[in-house]
């Protein structure tokens, strides 16, 4: 790892010496609008000529959907909210006492849309890149980028990204983000990886496009248990203002529930997607057609280690110490036709199969005693694989500042069934005013580790015929630029699926409910200005409405940002500081369990209020 750090910095700072020259003010800095990579001006002081600077708006950044934006150079209030472990804005996250150990989430997660249920231990999966996560360039000049931030004792951070293009066809992009972290308290050293490398090409006649990627990521962490029974009193009491001098201030001397575990969650993908275009607009001023295949095998385990049995979990099926690991492959392949035409607008249809390989090496014999004494042996299996097949489309046109859109996807054939649908309608009045409408229903089932779990836990083993999780969802999205953005979101769910503890045990185990959940979510975003001063505002509501005991979220979540704003140094700097609030409402936050790596409900112990 030490030697790929050095090979990126290196690159990276080699790269900035040339490419990373001040930009000029000036009106004659603006590049040409034809999208030429380059122009010649002449340079009086040096009696030659020299090639122009391009301008940031040449700096581009492709999603897999094709949605296209310009590197954003500027460091302001809105920055500072993406500067952190995750690199995005982590509005709606609680961290839990260490970076990169997990979040609890205030706003419930929204997984994108998929037909397979997902690889388990969720809780590890905040700083996993999926396909969407990552990005495609294409780049006059070589672009550079360097991110570091010191963690809590003894580690770093550290995000260095380098993308070049070797000519307008042609893009090439190699990127870490490498992370270590000791932690205040005991037991709980996180380290992560995440390796991207990222390739882009089209032929000169622009019919052939490719876009590929391969991502190799780590994430471990020990794990300690939470506070134990002592270590909760002695952390409650350190928060007494009378006793901030005692021994407990230091984190690191509460006592914690076992120190001898570890989980680690590695993945590897490798994605590619090419399309060719039978027709283009050059061919027709109006009409397009491509045809395309994409390709992507993924493989993910997880792995639980402990030194010694801690009665935390309950009886086990072995006396010493423990390692159970689990793995996903999947293999999918889609094939899809693309159609666009000025007045039609885009139409594309999809179908894919994809080959599914989860569990374990080993199949499990459970012996039940029966009240009449009787043993009776239960099996868990350690496999789920299989195939399904699915058809898809998606569409979407523009007239006259209305926007309309709709993509959905469903199994006709496997082992699961699912389905998910979106669709939705839009209308720009101008450059600051708009409203969309969407809709959306999906039908999935339950995450891996909700069907199918083995440990030497005895506890821990389980197989499930969970029902598909059902929901449907309207959301209203306003816009009004430099005044606000207002959210409006509901969803009711059916099947909705969650770990808690056993009343009987006490321990975790997976659990389905039959209520319909209906949550209602409103978010306002916000900023005022006066002077040189600003806030920017940020506020959710939610309200949640069955479920009881199941869906636990805060009423409120809100963060407030007061900074001061000016130019110095006759206006060469641009400066934006000042303080962050952040508060949500006392509620009975998720616990974590760590052999499996997920959150689960409970109702006993408060959280947030503060």
């Amino acid at each position: 790892m030490r030697k790929i750090i050095f090979l990126i910095v290196l690159s990276v700072v080699t790269a900035g010496v040339y490419a990373q020259e001040r930009q000029s003010d000036s009106q004659e800095n603006q590049s040409d609008t034809d999208g030429s990579f380059v122009s010649l001006r002449n340079d009086k002081s040096k009696g030659e000529k020299k090639k122009e600077r391009p301008v940031v708006s040449k700096y581009l950044i492709i999603d897999i959907y094709n949605d296209t934006i310009h590197v954003d150079t500027t460091l302001s209030i809105k920055k500072h909210h993406k500067f952190n472990y995750l690199r995005r804005d982590d509005f709606g996250l609680q961290p839990i006492n260490n970076i990169g150990q997990s979040y609890n989430s205030l706003v419930k997660i929204e997984e994108r849309n998929h037909l397979l249920p997902l690889f388990g231990a969720r809780a590890r999966h905040f700083n996993f890149m999926e396909v969407e996560d990552i990005k495609y360039y294409n780049v006059p000049t070589p672009l550079s980028e360097l991110y570091f931030n010191t963690t809590f004792e003894q580690g770093q951070q550290l995000d260095a990204f380098l993308t070049v293009n070797t000519s307008p066809q042609l893009n090439l992009a190699i990127a870490y983000k490498g992370m270590r972290s000791l932690g205040k308290y005991q037991h709980a050293l996180t380290n992560s990886g995440n390796f991207r490398a990222i390739a882009s090409y089209n032929t000169k006649n622009e019919r052939y496009h490719v876009r590929t990627h391969f991502v190799a990521q780590d994430l471990s962490n020990e794990e300690n248990g939470g506070l134990s029974e002592d270590g909760v009193d002695q952390y409650l009491g350190s928060g007494d203002f009378v006793t901030q001098a005692s021994e407990f201030a230091d984190r690191s001397a509460i006592s914690v529930n076992f120190q001898d575990a570890e989980s680690k969650l590695l993945g590897k993908r490798l994605y590619v997607a090419h399309q060719y275009e039978i027709l283009k607009p050059t061919d027709s001023a109006t009409t397009r057609f491509a045809i395309g295949h994409v390709t992507d095998f993924t493989d993910k385990s997880f792995t639980y280690e402990q030194s010694e049995l801690s009665a935390l979990f309950g009886d086990a099926y072995v006396t010493e110490a423990i390692k159970d690991r689990v793995a996903l492959e999947d293999f999918s392949n889609h094939l899809f036709l693309d159609f666009r035409n000025i007045w039609l607008g885009q139409l594309k249809f999809r179908v894919g199969n994809s080959n599914y390989n989860y569990g374990y090496n080993t199949v499990l014999n459970q012996a039940n005693t029966n009240g009449s004494g009787l043993i009776a042996i239960t099996q868990v299996p350690n496999r789920i694989k299989g195939d399904v097949y699915s058809v898809g489309g998606s569409y979407k046109n523009t007239y006259k500042g209305f926007t309309i859109f709709g993509d959905g996807e469903t199994i006709v054939s496997g082992d699961f069934e699912g389905h998910h649908f979106t669709a939705g309608t839009g209308y720009q009045w101008n450059d600051s005013y708009g409203a969309t409408v969407t809709v959306g229903s999906n039908s999935v089932a339950p995450n891996y580790n909700f069907l199918l779990y083995q440990n030497d836990y005895i506890n821990y083993n389980w197989q499930n015929d969970f029902k598909n999780i059902e929901s449907q969802k309207i959301k209203v999205d306003l816009t009004a630029k430099g005044i606000a953005e207002l959210s409006l979101d509901y969803t009711r769910t059916d099947n909705y699926t969650y770990f808690a503890p056993d009343a009987a045990t006490g321990l975790v185990q997976p659990n389905q409910t039959n209520e319909t959940i209906d949550i209602l979510k409103v978010k306002l975003s916000n900023e005022f200005r006066f002077w040189k001063l600003g806030l920017e505002n940020t506020v959710l509501y939610q309200n949640v409405q069955g479920g009881d005991l199941v869906y636990n979220v805060p009423e409120f979540v809100t963060r407030n940002s007061l900074y001061f704003r000016d130019r110095w140094f006759k206006k060469a700097l641009l400066l934006e500081t000042g303080v962050v609030f952040k508060y949500f409402t006392s509620y009975t936050g998720d616990g974590y369990d760590p052999i499996i790596s997920e959150f689960y409900t409970q109702n006993s112990q408060m959280i947030g209020g503060f």
